[in-house]
């Protein structure tokens, strides 16, 4: 059975000390490929270097709302840089808006519709980050395709939202990627949303190394290798094998981010 886990952090420092066998346990779970996001453009280097060790790996690029302050004249020449001459670059972000820890409204507007902007010129995915800015976030999306005349594609990365405002990403032709909180006890929405998502447009992540999936959640660190409890427990609420969320979500993202395996 091979998985993808389409949102990882693996330069964080937690990773390390022990980055390969981490790899060897990801390998021996079945994870064939992996797609690192990016929090902000100093982290290019570091990102680089470990999907250049790792053929497995392929990355994002580009600046997290919560880092939204950290945008300046440089910021998209540095983005459009690297994701026009890295191969390994499958997808702009992660971005969007964050409500939730910051206030910085205009600010976080101005660097989301700045990079989709980069996407579309690329002609890449975006890795969307969206928490409390459902409808914000939405309304961004929207007003993209009125005035461009496009629709931007892409995935709602680790998904909290409810079945309602999952429709609302699926209506604008997203992909909807569940994380380990799909396995949290009290997660009613986002198991409901799971559960409703067509199997064209499901994906599976960690976001490692936050957000350790039950049985592991007591664990400080999250890692790829853990993607697998996160595939079981979407079969669970989907009441399917997890062979099949396994096909479903690995034809996804080879479709979605350009990979092959």
């Amino acid at each position: 059975m091979q998985l993808i886990d389409t949102h990882v952090h693996l330069n964080f420092e937690n990773f390390q000390p022990d980055l390969a066998a981490v790899r060897s346990r990801w390998q021996q779970a079945g994870v064939v490929r992996l797609v690192h996001s990016c929090v902000h453009p100093e982290e290019f280097s570091s990102i680089q270097s470990i999907a250049h060790e790792f053929p497995e790996i392929s990355f994002a690029v580009g600046l997290h709302p919560l880092d939204a302050d950290r945008w300046n004249s440089d910021t998209a020449d540095k983005i459009k840089s690297v994701a026009s001459s890295d191969s390994n670059v499958v997808a702009i972000g992660e971005m969007g808006l964050d409500f939730y820890k910051a206030d910085n409204y205009q600010q976080q507007y101005m660097v989301f519709e700045s990079q989709l902007a980069i996407a579309s010129e690329l002609d890449l995915p975006v890795i969307i980050h969206c928490r409390d800015a459902a409808a914000e976030t939405r309304e961004v999306l929207q007003k993209w395709r009125s005035l461009k005349g496009e629709r931007v594609r892409g995935v709602m990365h680790c998904w909290g939202g409810t079945p309602e405002q999952t429709q609302w990403f699926l209506d604008l032709g997203f992909y909807i990627s569940f994380s380990g909180t799909v396995t949290f006890k009290n997660a009613k929405d986002i198991q409901s949303s799971a559960a409703m998502v067509s199997s064209d447009r499901l994906l599976i992540e960690t976001d490692c190394p936050f957000l350790a999936p039950v049985p592991k959640r007591g664990e400080k660190r999250n890692e790829p290798a853990y993607v697998r409890y996160v595939a079981d427990h979407v079969a669970k609420v989907r009441q399917e094998k997890v062979e099949a969320i396994a096909k479903a979500t690995t034809e996804n993202a080879c479709k979605l981010f350009g990979l092959s395996i």
